[in-house]
């Protein structure tokens, strides 16, 4: 099965590309954080059986453990997942496409924060390809007017909440590396869900946004379980599934499958195409971060070999 892993991680990709442009902006009449708060929820309670089987595990987790989730919780699952989904309800005046390809600086942010928080150190060439990573974006989403210019600063508007929602989830991946310390993905997913949707109930509750619930049609139901059961819970075990046996390098390629997904479903369903100047940056961009993943690859590999030396 492992020949297959490129593939699981591709499929995996492309059901965010669907999320992103076909199941997201259905749900556009209903108030970002309560979108948030119903999907976790819908999630954590699909996932209760691992739970249940893995429960005894709890116990070793230390206080530190329980904060690095709180952290993925807050910036992945809230911040994170409100701020793409907010970027997501511009469906009507924005490219879709261009709000996922910045969704592309992930990696960039990660490496920031990973130097910042774990101080990591990070070397020169990385500072050139995240510079011109943030200039291929710029000329993704703008081309060559300014931000104001475009869709009377609506594009602005968007890209802001897409770079807001990969600046949160590259934070996310942070905590990551120390959350899942102790326990494996599957209690983590889990416990990233359940911490998630409990937080969200207590920005949704103040807010009183809890009683509009009863407003949510039966379509926008289908498309809250449809995410949990696709582009959700089940795209993430996918991902990780793939993951464990491919690089990151390799994983980067074909996490392309998200955007280009995004780009083809954009064009057929509603016309929309990027401009040549914009293909440009988007060439760029993901040349870009191309050679950051991969730079992090190989500082990966080194510290394994440095550790089996040792």
């Amino acid at each position: 099965m492992s020949r297959f892993a490129p593939i699981f991680v591709i499929v995996a990709a492309s059901l965010w590309g669907i999320d992103g442009v076909v199941l997201r902006p259905e749900l556009y009449s209903l108030p970002v954080a309560l979108v948030v708060f119903i999907e976790s929820s819908i999630v954590a309670v699909l996932l209760s059986p691992i739970f249940l089987k893995q429960y005894g595990k709890l116990k070793s987790l230390t206080f530190y453990d329980w904060g690095s989730f709180v952290g993925v919780a807050l910036f992945g699952g809230a911040i994170g997942t409100m701020a793409i989904t907010k970027a997501l309800f511009y469906v009507d005046y924005v490219n879709l496409s261009i709000v996922i390809l910045i969704q592309k600086l992930q990696p960039v942010f990660a490496l920031i924060l990973a130097a910042l928080l774990l101080k990591e150190r990070l070397p020169k060439i990385f500072f050139v390809w995240a510079g011109t990573a943030i200039f291929g974006a710029y000329l993704m989403t703008f081309g060559l007017k300014t931000p104001i210019a475009v869709n009377e600063g609506t594009t602005a508007m968007a890209a802001m909440y897409a770079i807001i929602a990969a600046l949160s989830f590259a934070s996310s991946t942070v905590f990551s590396k120390r959350a899942l310390r102790n326990v494996g993905f599957e209690l983590g997913t889990y416990l990233r869900f359940l911490i998630s949707s409990i937080i969200m109930f207590l920005i949704v509750l103040p807010l009183g946004q809890l009683p509009q619930i009863t407003e949510v049609t039966t379509h926008q139901f289908s498309i809250f379980l449809l995410i949990a059961f696709t582009t959700g819970g089940a795209a993430i075990f996918l991902y990780y599934y793939g993951l464990k046996t491919v690089t990151a390098s390799v994983a980067t390629i074909c996490e392309l499958a998200f955007p280009l997904t995004a780009v083809i479903l954009e064009y057929l369903l509603r016309g929309n195409i990027l401009a040549p100047v914009q293909w440009v940056g988007v060439a760029i961009l993901l040349y870009s971060i191309f050679r950051v993943t991969r730079m992090s690859s190989e500082r990966i590999k080194k510290s394994l070999q440095t550790k089996t030396q040792e």
